[in-house]
């Protein structure tokens, strides 16, 4: 399963019977969802544009999803009544939710956030598969190997590109005080400008406190989200075009 997206280098990883049932109930999501995430493409600039790039890529993949295969927002909202009186209302919004034949899909998108927000997906999904809402849980994340390979990645656009001072790099994005005293701290302690500040960019943006494959990992083996059949991936490094 999945083995579309294995093949680019993508993480998949299946939990609490997930792949069961997206085998013999949900097939055709798979099929969809790799359809979309092969088409993953991410310009380095899109990394350093804005500080981030995260609204470019999550976009692109929304697009697919939502306008190709109709995976849309929804907004779930479950009601405790008791002898005809309504005592709890509570609402979950899912960014991609798809009713199959055989069981409805949710999926979230987590490419450069703060770390808690799995939290936040996880229990979500945990609430609506307890409530007999949805059969999957899904979060598309950064993989180890676009996470880690980060630094490497701005570092070769800047060498690529000549940018060699901060005034070259606001032609980006623009540096506020506190991380232009970062890049020429950074800067000076490696020696090269473009490792300094991919060094200072990445630790700022794209740091071990945000989204990505081992933040996520930590939480389902500590048990976030159990027992919603879980399914996760993490997008490689290979997909980033410099």
């Amino acid at each position: 399963m999945f083995e579309r997206i294995k093949a680019r280098g993508f993480q998949v990883l299946t939990l609490h019977h997930a792949e069961a049932i997206l085998e013999h109930d949900i097939a055709a999501a798979v099929t969809e969802l790799e359809d979309v995430l092969l088409e993953v493409s991410i310009p380095v600039e899109e990394l350093v544009h804005g500080g981030g790039g995260e609204g470019e890529l999550t976009q692109r993949i929304r697009r697919g999803l939502a306008d190709k295969h109709g995976w849309k927002k929804h907004i779930f909202e479950i009601k405790k009544t008791v002898d005809g009186v309504e005592k709890e209302s509570i609402t979950h919004e899912i960014d991609h939710v798809k009713q199959f034949p055989g069981g409805t899909f949710a999926l979230e998108i987590e490419w450069n956030n703060k770390d808690p927000f799995y939290d936040r997906d996880l229990e979500n999904f945990k609430r609506l598969h307890a409530d007999g809402v949805i059969s999957v849980g899904a979060i598309v994340t950064r993989g180890t190997s676009l996470h880690e390979g980060m630094k490497d990645l701005v570092e070769a656009f800047a060498r690529k590109k000549g940018l060699d001072t901060i005034d070259k790099v606001a032609a980006y994005y623009t540096p506020t005080p506190r991380q232009r005293e970062l890049i020429e701290r950074a800067a000076a302690s490696k020696g090269s400008f473009a490792q300094g500040w991919a060094h200072a960019f990445v630790s700022d943006k794209f740091g071990e406190a945000t989204t990505h494959w081992r933040k996520l990992e930590d939480r389902v083996h500590r048990g976030v989200g159990n027992p919603c059949p879980l399914l996760l991936i993490g997008i490689p490094r290979d997909v980033v075009v410099i």
